[in-house]
């Protein structure tokens, strides 16, 4: 469970001279710390600071508790004071929670009350907004990275952002301690593909995990007929398998299905990215030809598999599972400028929880730019919208690209690949000049729902750059 840290800020003077006020700051942060609770965090509150002394135990309570996000709850005014000696010690992101209690404080009363003692504390408790400049101005000079949430406690808004900001640190908690296993090799010749191991355990902090295709065969060879029986039963279960696949090759596909599981099971990985090719008709061929079923299964088993070797598109999969919204291996299929939209697909793995309709289980006579043949995964993405994520290694930096779009009905190409067609508000000229310019590789992660803002979110947390398209 995420480690989420909060702590507000107030200034001591106030207490004594306004009744009440305390506890009813104190009130809101709790109605906070409640609500992230209910968005599935742990919450380490540091309570109410209201001097440098508090701050810098708040800071040791904070730091000693590993909090992997700090929200910074502006109750009232407050002295930058009591902020940097928190921010300091943790040497993390931090949200600053300018939230009033209502949207407007309601003037007529106010102005009624008669006493002006009365009426500053009521101010006073509405009074967030006037901190929000002084701690931003003192975290730019210091160099802290810092995000704003502002509105008032009754706006979802304010609570979807504040659900955002947990997902993504729960993301982050994901990918930092994610085993991502790389089976075979890379696809020869796609230089856009290759990638820098190092740089990817460093932005992410992810594992990686180097694995050799003897393995799977001694994991297939150790398969019992029960197993294969089972798993069989399980491809029926997930997918419509038409009519026209052999039995041999239902057969093949679950036998290799089985030993994927269990080198999942013993280099407990978290993601796949695998490719292989060697001599004509050898073992290994007749493995990774009858991959695809089992690695479908793996990907909506929260194992996203990547083909092709593709590291970094495992990488941005695992990121769009993690946040709940699939993550299906794509790559550019062809652009129809009548309809203007652009067709995406694969022939394989894809996530079953993102299909509209049925996920067939078809027949391939041949794997494209691939050797041998077997089964594949024919499906369309749920219409609605989409986000398409890749994680771009480029010329400086590692950082993610994003887009924004929406599954549309029509004509796909039957071809035994998963192929859907999207649409986008710049349009599919401007879109795929614009996406390509950017660099990434040709593949991309296909989400459901539009969640750009959650990656950007993300990336803040990340220290890493976030480009969006469209």
């Amino acid at each position: 469970m995420t480690k989420v840290g909060l702590f507000g800020i107030g200034l001591d003077t106030y207490w004594e001279q306004f009744d009440g006020l305390l506890n009813r700051l104190k009130a809101y942060q709790k109605q906070i710390a409640d609500k992230m609770q209910e968005f599935g965090a742990e919450v380490i509150d540091a309570g109410l600071v209201d001097s440098p002394e508090k701050a810098i135990e708040a800071g040791v309570y904070l730091k000693k508790n590993d909090v992997d996000i700090v929200f910074l709850y502006v109750s009232t005014y407050a002295l930058s004071s009591t902020v940097l000696p928190v921010a300091q010690k943790l040497q993390c992101p931090i949200i600053i929670l300018n939230i009033q209690p209502v949207a407007a404080i309601d003037y007529e009363k106010f102005n009624n009350m008669g006493d002006r003692g009365v009426m500053t504390g009521e101010w006073l408790a509405h009074c967030q907004a006037c901190s929000v400049p002084e701690i931003a101005n003192v975290f730019n000079r210091v160099g802290i990275n810092y995000e704003f949430v502002t509105g008032y406690l009754g706006e979802q808004a304010v609570w979807d952002d504040i659900q955002g900001w947990i997902e993504a640190a729960q993301v982050v908690t994901v990918m930092s301690s994610n085993r991502l296993g790389v089976l075979g090799h890379y696809y020869g010749g796609m230089l856009d593909v290759y990638t820098d191991l190092t740089k990817q355990s460093a932005a992410f902090g992810t594992h990686i995990e180097l694995i050799e295709m003897c393995e799977l065969k001694k994991y297939c060879d150790e398969a019992t007929d029960a197993e294969v029986e089972e798993k069989i039963k399980e491809f029926h279960r997930t997918f419509e398998v038409v009519d026209a696949c052999e039995y041999k090759e239902i057969r093949r596909a679950a036998r290799t299905s089985v030993a994927l599981d269990k080198l999942v099971e013993a280099h407990k990985l978290g993601s796949l990215a695998y490719y292989y090719e060697g001599e004509s008709g050898n073992d290994y061929e007749n493995i990774v030809t009858s991959i695809i079923a089992g690695n479908t299964l793996l990907t909506g088993r929260n194992v996203p598999v990547a083909g092709e070797g593709e590291i970094k598109n495992a990488q941005a999969m695992k990121i769009m599972d993690s946040f709940g919204v699939g993550g299906s291996f794509s790559e550019f299929y062809a652009m129809d400028y009548m309809d203007d939209i652009v067709m995406l697909g694969h022939d394989g793995p894809a996530h079953v929880a993102m299909a509209e309709g049925n996920v067939q289980l078809v027949p391939l006579p041949v794997y494209h730019g691939k050797p041998g043949k077997g089964l594949s995964i024919q499906m369309t993405v749920k219409h609605g919208p989409i986000t398409m994520l890749s994680v771009v290694e480029g010329k400086d930096d590692v950082f993610l690209l994003v887009a924004e779009g929406e599954s549309v009905p029509g004509p796909t190409l039957q071809i035994g690949n998963t192929n859907s067609r999207y649409r986008f508000s710049i349009g599919a000229k401007q879109f795929i000049n614009k996406w390509s310019k950017q660099g990434p590789a040709h593949h991309c992660a296909i989400g459901v729902g539009h969640i750009a803002d959650k990656i950007e979110k993300l990336g803040m947390l990340l220290n890493m750059r976030v480009v969006i398209v469209c």
